[in-house]
């Protein structure tokens, strides 16, 4: 039952729509209303939002004595596709959602992207049905909780990149789309990174933020192969 959720997270919707909306992917509003907006996609943008600069603030204060290129890892870190699957374990978030079909049988409920864009959307609905203290509070219950202080667990590529890229001024990098194949319980992505309109890296992934991980490796090995 969806009060069970309600209870694992510590909070109670006024407008338990929010959460249904939360816990909504894509593939069933697909499968059932044929729309891809009533799925939880602009929740996700959106908890990405909050949660990025929550944890942004939090480091922020309370860790003075780091410079900027170890906050800006740490931050990555807390809040990878990884670091929020294992949030969504914790409350059992994967019983609840919805899915479509394919994505039933392919093993969805336990698919890390899948998970991890739920989280995001949780921390959106909470926040728009309590205000930014509704949503601070699920982060710092679930996610700050586990600041890695001494080792990260888990490598950002796209964070190292940049890194790594800015050491010059005046560059840019870029993401892009380019292809994707597969039913939606089994999407394959394909992006690309370019660096100052040139592509230099190609990454496929189950997500777009996997493929663009990818892409990014693979840029920081053709780019930087003695970093």
């Amino acid at each position: 039952m969806i009060s069970d959720l309600e209870t694992a997270i510590g909070y109670r919707f006024k407008n338990i729509s929010l959460l249904q909306n939360a816990l909504t992917h894509s593939s069933y509003a697909n499968e059932r209303w044929h729309n891809s907006l009533m799925s939880n996609e602009r929740l996700e943008f959106l908890g990405d939002s909050i949660l990025g600069m929550t944890v942004a603030d939090h480091l922020y204060r309370n860790f003075p004595d780091r410079p900027e290129g170890e906050l800006t890892r740490m931050r990555a870190d807390m809040v990878c596709e990884k670091t929020l699957a294992a949030v969504a374990n914790r409350i059992g978030l994967g019983q609840h959602l919805l899915l479509g079909h394919g994505e039933e049988q392919g093993g969805g409920r336990s698919r890390e992207s899948i998970l991890a864009d739920a989280v995001e959307s949780i921390i959106a609905a909470c926040y728009l049905d309590g205000g930014f203290e509704s949503a601070a509070a699920f982060i710092r219950s679930f996610i700050l909780c586990h600041v890695p202080v001494n080792q990260l667990k888990n490598v950002d590529y796209k964070t190292g990149l940049q890194e790594l890229v800015q050491r010059k001024k005046n560059q840019v990098l870029t993401y892009a789309l380019v292809g994707e194949s597969g039913p939606d319980h089994d999407k394959q992505f394909v992006v690309e990174v370019s660096l100052n309109g040139q592509v230099v890296g190609q990454g496929t992934g189950r997500s777009k933020k996997r493929a663009e991980q990818d892409a990014a490796r693979a840029a920081m090995e053709k780019l930087f192969p003695n970093e």
